[in-house]
């Protein structure tokens, strides 16, 4: 009939969209899930990495009250991401520019995110805080891009993200062992 064909369109239009949305949903589930579960586990793999660069022996104890901090501070870390993302959401809703604002604000929120959790690892096991991990960070702002993109990258490749968290992990300890000593850090000396 003569109006069968709208709806064709219109199947397989939803069916895109349904399509990206469900891998939006799985990448970034995705992410905050398996960064939850892993996070224990990616401060002992941090320690390892960087006895195996600086040639010091690790002294590396796992505990569950260890685990459980770990486990507390990345869930902090999530719902801070969850939440920041749901306040970049309601630009969508500005008609015109907000989608496009949206879409580059979230790109940018989540390289930085993803800058700040990797990299997380490695001053939590050092007993330095965020303010000590911001005055890093904030001296290397295109090398933390580039890592961030470089994660970002690498999970959105199906089968491949399940690696990502490890090789992350091990990408933030590399960059802190060629980037700074965690003396000069923790003294605010520039490096």
């Amino acid at each position: 009939t003569g109006d069968a064909w709208y709806w064709l369109i219109a199947y397989y239009l939803l069916w895109v969209v349904a399509a990206l949305l469900t891998a939006v949903l799985v990448f970034f589930s995705f992410t905050v899930v398996g960064n939850m579960i892993a996070s224990p586990f990616n401060e002992l793999l941090s320690e390892k990495v960087e006895a195996l660069l600086s040639g010091r022996a690790s002294s590396v104890r796992f505990s569950l009250a260890e685990a459980w901090r770990v486990f507390r501070d990345e869930a902090r870390k999530m719902a801070l991401f969850v939440l920041a993302m749901g306040l970049l959401f309601l630009l969508n809703f500005v008609p015109g520019f907000g989608t496009a604002v949206y879409s580059v604000l979230s790109f940018v929120l989540t390289v930085f995110f993803l800058y700040i959790e990797y990299t997380g690892y490695v001053f939590s096991r050092k007993g330095m805080g965020f303010a000590d991990q911001r005055r890093f960070l904030k001296g290397r702002r295109f090398l933390g891009f580039g890592f961030g993109v470089g994660v970002l990258v690498l999970l959105a490749i199906p089968f491949l993200q399940f690696f990502t968290i490890p090789l992350g992990v091990v990408g933030a300890t590399m960059l802190w062992c060629d980037q700074a000593d965690a003396q000069k850090v923790r003294s605010g000396e520039e490096l």
